[in-house]
């Protein structure tokens, strides 16, 4: 008898722990697939909602940039509160934000509207993915916990890839709104699974001091900073306001380093930036991911202008589809790769391919078709890919175990930051070159073709500084044979970097190999 009743608690214990793991795969998977897919949605989105708003494209901008720039300040901070409070808690949070900002971008008439809802959407997406990771890998232990954040890393690629496509064929049929709708509706069915199926988790370990001035002074270093590169040519860049606003982001950048070296738990810990095989990587994963999030944003500009190709937002959805698609496909190639040519040299070819393809599209004319922009576009998601996916995992393993935490924080913020500085760049420079080509007289085709050129002119010149780069970057690395988290890191790296279960990260010691890596 007293064995039945111990079989019979243990089996409940299990069926209990197996209810949760699943309800956990389910929430976050399902949320991290409709947050990838909102963000990369919104680009396609600007054309139509400028016409239903009135508002510029220019102005419009700030939708993409306001949502990356709070989400780079609250990335880290999130996952703080996660392990503080408790994860299931913040997340619930993070889903209730998602749902009332997408509830406010759906019914705003005006642009400002619009930008608010994303900024709010920027600190809810970032909220479900820190804090939807922790859950994932609290529910699951050995190789549950492996497969999980496999079909995590799924989840955000698929996610991130048909976003453009699946907001093309909304906008087209049942307006701009549409995606926002159906995006509340989603996260809103994740709300019950998470309070039923969920366990509540958190970090007892880690100090209950939450860095509040660290998140403030990421803001107050990034908004200046986009206001002076989106304004700075229409302002004059030797103008007070944009000498003023260099001036605001240099003093809140003083601020910061002074506030993380006094805080209990640092938002960053400056001393892992001695670690140069972390800053190169870091860096690279900033001029990765922000130079495609860029050109993508003026991507979706130039096709659907009457004056360019004269899409509407389905067929331009459509028309990135190979793109997201190189993606998708070369993501679980990404290790192999590595294991064979080495971490440094795959990162190196990455940004060459890049910057080959960003040339290919300094050529850009008015009549060019569709069909001339594929082959460079591609070769963008590739490069990406190549260079970001090892870079990711990089940032992860060549650091000390009880640091893997950090360093993940640190690539996911330096993601938002990129996608941010760099939308803001190649906006201003699209803006900029269009007006002053107009101005001289130019026909408007001619002038968005021109204004399309420079733009990647500025984004080849970013990926020249990845190659040197990659010369830093995994210099010391040594092989390690890649396992199934290597795979899921690279599928999941376009968007968010993995923190590794405890069983890979006891396999890697500092200085070791990233995922899949091979000596460089």
């Amino acid at each position: 008898m007293g064995d039945t009743g111990i079989d019979s608690g243990t089996g409940a214990a299990a069926a209990t722990a197996k209810r949760f793991a699943l309800g956990a795969l389910i929430a976050t998977c399902v949320s991290a697939l409709v947050v990838n897919a909102n963000t990369s949605a919104v680009a396609i989105l600007i054309p139509a909602i400028s016409a239903d708003t009135g508002t510029s494209t220019d102005t419009l901008q700030w939708a993409v940039t306001g949502y990356n720039l709070v989400g780079a300040a609250v990335i880290v901070t999130s996952g703080a509160l996660g392990d503080v409070f408790g994860r299931r808690k913040i997340f619930l949070g993070g889903l209730l934000l998602f749902i009332a900002s997408c509830v406010l971008i759906a019914l705003s008439q005006e642009g400002l509207g619009v930008i608010l809802g994303r900024c709010i959407q920027g600190a809810a997406g970032a909220t479900i993915l820190a804090c939807g990771m922790s859950l994932l890998s609290a529910a699951n232990t050995g190789k549950a916990q492996l497969r999980a954040v496999t079909l995590w890393g799924a989840a955000s690629a698929v996610g991130a890839a048909a976003g453009p496509l699946v907001g093309g064929l909304l906008a087209s049929t049942l307006g701009w709104q549409g995606l926002f709708w159906i995006d509340a509706a989603i996260a809103a069915a994740c709300i019950p699974v998470a309070l039923i199926a969920v366990a509540e988790s958190n970090d007892p370990t880690r100090p209950k001091s939450i860095d509040w001035w660290g998140t403030v002074l990421i803001a107050a270093i990034l908004a200046p900073l986009i206001f002076a590169l989106t304004n700075g040519s229409a302002w004059g860049w030797a103008s007070l306001p944009t000498l003023g606003c260099f001036a605001i982001t240099i003093g809140a950048a003083i601020g910061f380093v002074l506030v993380e070296q006094r805080v209990k738990a640092p938002l960053l810990d400056l001393a892992l930036l001695r670690n140069k095989i972390l800053v190169g990587a870091t860096l690279s994963i900033l001029l990765g991911s922000g130079t495609v999030n860029a050109i993508m944003f003026v991507v979706s500009l130039y096709f659907q202008d009457p004056a360019a190709l004269g899409m509407d937002a389905f067929q331009a959805g459509l028309a990135t589809l190979p793109v997201a698609a190189a993606a998708v496909v070369l993501s679980p190639l990404i290790t192999p790769i590595v294991s064979r040519i080495g971490a440094r040299t795959t990162i190196a070819l990455g940004f060459i391919i890049m910057t080959l393809a960003f040339v290919a599209l300094a050529f850009v004319q008015a009549s060019w078709s569709y069909a001339l922009f594929v082959l460079p576009l591609i070769a963008v998601a590739v490069g990406m890919s190549l260079q970001n996916g090892p870079c990711s995992s990089i940032s992860t393993s060549c650091v000390e175990p009880r640091e893997v935490g950090a360093a993940s924080g640190i690539s996911n913020m330096a993601r938002y930051v990129g996608s941010a500085v760099m939308t803001a760049i190649v906006a201003s420079v699209y803006g900029s070159v269009t007006a002053n080509r107009l101005a001289g007289g130019a026909d408007q085709g001619d002038a968005l073709a021109a204004a399309f050129s420079w733009s990647s002119i500025a984004m080849g010149i970013w990926c020249v500084l990845g190659i040197a780069l990659a010369l830093l970057v995994a210099r010391h690395v040594t092989p390690r044979k890649p396992g199934e988290f290597e795979y899921a890191a690279a599928a999941a790296s376009t968007s968010h970097t993995l923190t590794p279960p405890e069983d890979v990260r006891g396999s890697a010691p500092a200085g070791g190999a990233p995922a899949g890596a091979a000596p460089a």
